[in-house]
């Protein structure tokens, strides 16, 4: 007699559960983060002042911020209002985003993944916190004080958004270089040996991301290399003590199987 169980039609049986799953869960973060969008709404104007606060400093004396798309006043604080929505709703997302692979995991692999979820969002957010608190005033006192005699700085809010938008993501990406280094290291991909004897390209390399996604002043570009070098030299430091750790790990498994 054939074991149904193990047909075609379970498996498919299968895939569509875990389909449905999947749709439940992308429902819920959705809701979670329109539910916290909903909330804050109400103060998208002043939400959008917080983020507009370190250009405002730097303009001169009577000098403000332009609109020149007749949506954009609302447009705009609404989805800055929607990112802050988005941000504080992550944490609810990724346990949703957990509780969906963990089930198809081995024991060791969560051991693993929990906190490369939680660190990569710590230090995504220590990306956007340095941009914000250190990199923006220092860029925009730069490109107050560069205006040319006659020129009166007035930036869009909508070219604003886009620019922090992308400072946030290249900062957020870089602080995220530790993370990347200890997986690699911790899978095999890389050795830490090479790791360590590619430095000298890894500071070319950090120079060139600089010049390529901060302004074109000198002082913001080595203010995002000089993170990622450090960064990724951070990563090597843990990557050490993590490969140690994997190696004894590995080598009490060999005693207990012999």
């Amino acid at each position: 007699m054939n074991d149904q169980s193990s047909g075609p039609d379970s498996t498919q049986e299968t895939f569509i559960s875990h389909l449905i799953e999947l749709r439940s869960r992308l429902l819920r973060s959705i809701v979670a983060v329109v539910v916290v969008l909903l909330c804050l709404f109400p103060w998208a104007k002043e939400i959008y002042a917080a983020l507009a606060a370190p250009l405002l400093k730097a303009l001169p004396k009577g000098s403000t911020m332009i609109a020149t798309d007749v949506t954009g006043t609302f447009l705009v604080p609404l989805k800055v209002t929607l990112m802050a929505a988005f941000l504080l709703a992550l944490p609810y997302v990724l346990y949703q985003m957990w509780a969906f692979v963990a089930p198809g995991l081995y024991q060791h692999e969560k051991r693993l993944a929990l906190p490369v979820i939680v660190s990569s969002v710590l230090f995504f957010a220590l990306g956007m916190a340095f941009a914000y608190f250190i990199v923006f005033p220092v860029a925009f006192g730069f490109f107050a004080g560069y205006a040319p005699v006659g020129v009166h700085m007035m930036t869009d809010i909508d070219k604003y958004l886009s620019f922090v938008l992308t400072m946030f993501i290249a900062f957020g990406v870089t602080f995220e270089t530790p993370v990347v280094v200890i997986v690699l290291v911790h899978f095999g991909v890389v050795s830490l040996e090479k790791l360590r004897s590619m430095r000298g390209y890894v500071i070319v390399g950090a120079f060139i991301v600089g010049a390529i996604f901060t302004p074109p002043d000198i002082l913001s570009q080595v203010m995002l290399a000089v993170p990622l070098w450090l960064l990724f030299e951070l990563g090597l430091l843990v990557a050490r003590f993590v490969s140690v750790s994997k190696r004894q790990g590995d080598a009490a498994a060999e005693q207990k199987l012999t």
